[in-house]
This record gives structure tokens, C-alpha cells and sequence, in this order.
């Protein structure tokens, strides 16, 4: 018998300003497996309740005050949680859970890179360092065992890495989330783990992707300068169980929406 898992990410920015959006995409979608990143809320607070009546039992959590944080909502048992932190600084940024598929064990890793800040110099931008020390550490971290088993690594990267990624690869090369130093990095972490992105396996690289839209823009929909900060990828050992995935883009019309939309990849092994 075939099993399937519908794992969906989602940068909710804000989990208890939001919590109803996470209700509704539950309801509407049914992911087996929903990844938050930027809940901003710490553990005790974590309005928990309404999604475990809704079928979502098994959570886990990695949370601090206003800033950050990272959320895992499963319909399935969890047989282990785990969690990194990076670059020493204390915050909630990786969270990895191991829960049954196809009649063994998978992990599952959900991580919030941070943004970066506004200049990429990391000479005079202690952010834009911050998250290339990230990266980095994230390089040199998920290779070897960590990516010979199962596994999927999800969430909000902070970088548009190809240039179908981005409404204007021209006019983002020095904007954060898009300059060379960025995406050579990320594309780093990818080939030395074996990673497959796969939302690109279903959206060709030829064609525009995003999973984000700016809050600045007055009506994002029209203007579409979206960017895509939001991945999916599965080690090679997993990644033959990929059937497709789907950007739940009408989010971003919902009402007090996130400026990130969920992406939901379906498996079936």
C-alpha cells in the first residue's frame, strides 16, 4: 500500500497574530506535516490548542520572544526532536523532527536563515555576516550521514537563488536575498549534501517562482515583484519519492496576511 506525506512550510510571521491562517490552511489543505518559521512567540505562549483539535497532536516547538522561532505541527508521531543552534548566538532558528514514512524513518528539517539586514557588506553589517556565517555552518553541517538518509530540509531560506527566483535578476543582483556571495553560498549547502530542490523539478527554471510578496507593494498581486525565499529539498535518497508540490499564492490575499505564502510538496512511497 502506497503512503503518502504532504509536508507544507510556511513563514507565518507571527504564529499568534496568525493563528487562525494556520487554522484555515489545516482545514483547507490537510498537510500531514505543516513547518512554521518566524513564529515569534516563546514556547509557553505557542496557541497550540486550536491546531491540536484539529488533528495536529504531535507538536514541537523552538520559540523565544518577539523574535524569530520555528514550529512543527504533525498529524504523525514524532520518534524524535532535535534542534542546532547556530553560529552560537542562542536564537531559535533550526528545528529537525524524525517521524514514519514509507515504513521507515524520515527527517524532516525546518530552518529560518536569517534575512540579512538591508546592506550586503558583511564589513559593515553585522546581519549580513550573521547569515553568511549561516549558511556556511549550514554547508559544512549537512553533508556526509546527516544527507545519507531520508530527509527533507524546508522553510524560509532568505535567498532567491536562481534567476527565474525573482521578479528582476538584473536589478536584485545587489539586493539582499539575491546578490552572487548569497546564492553561490546556498547553492554550496545544495551540492555538498546532494540536496534536490524539488519545487524546481515541478516549476521548470525557466519560469518565475515566488513564495514571497513585499508588504510595501500596495497591491502585490498587480505588480507581482514577488521573490521565492521559501524551499523544499530532499536528499537523494528521498527524493525519487517526490510527486509535486503547489504555492498556496491566494494566502497572500487573506485577510492580515503573512508577506510569505505556504508551499506544500507531496511524497508517496
Amino acid at each position: 500500500m502506497t503512503d503518502a506525506l504532504k509536508v507544507a512550510t510556511w513563514n507565518i510571521n507571527s504564529v499568534r497574530l496568525r493563528a487562525g491562517l494556520v487554522e484555515r490552511l489545516l482545514t483547507e489543505e490537510a498537510p500531514d506535516v505543516l513547518c512554521l518559521q518566524e513564529t515569534k512567540c516563546p514556547d509557553a505562549a505557542f496557541p497550540e490548542k486550536g491546531f491540536r483539535q484539529l488533528g495536529y497532536e504531535h507538536i514541537a516547538m523552538k520559540g523565544q520572544k518577539g523574535y524569530h522561532g520555528v514550529a512543527v505541527l504533525s498529524k504523525r508521531p514524532l520518534s524524535a526532536v532535535d534542534t542546532r543552534d547556530f553560529c552560537e548566538k542562542g536564537d531559535a532558528r533550526h528545528l529537525a523532527v524524525t517521524l514514519p514514512f514509507a515504513g521507515a524513518d524520515v527527517v524532516i528539517h525546518n530552518f529560518y536563515v536569517p534575512s540579512g539586514g538591508d546592506e550586503p557588506d558583511p564589513k559593515v553589517n553585522d546581519k549580513f555576516a550573521h547569515k553568511l556565517d549561516f549558511l556556511a555552518e549550514m554547508k559544512d553541517w549537512l553533508t556526509g550521514d546527516e544527507t545519507a538518509r531520508p530527509a527533507i530540509l524546508v522553510g524560509d531560506l532568505n535567498v532567491a537563488p536562481l534567476e527565474e527566483d525573482v521578479w528582476s535578476h538584473k536589478q536584485l543582483l545587489k539586493v539582499v536575498s539575491h546578490t552572487p556571495v548569497e546564492t553561490d553560498l546556498l547553492k554550496a549547502v545544495q551540492v555538498s549534501g546532494g540536496w534536490v530542490d524539488v519545487m524546481r523539478r515541478t516549476v521548470p527554471e525557466t519560469e518565475k517562482l515566488y513564495t514571497w510578496w513585499s508588504y510595501r507593494a500596495r497591491d502585490w498581486q498587480t505588480s507581482n515583484r514577488g521573490r521565492r525565499l521559501d524551499h523544499v529539498w530532499a536528499t537523494p535518497a528521498l527524493a525519487p519519492s517526490y510527486r509535486d508540490m503547489r504555492v498556496v499564492a491566494d494566502a497572500r490575499g487573506w485577510e492580515k496576511p503573512s508577506d510569505h505564502v505556504p508551499v506544500i510538496a507531496r511524497f508517496e512511497g
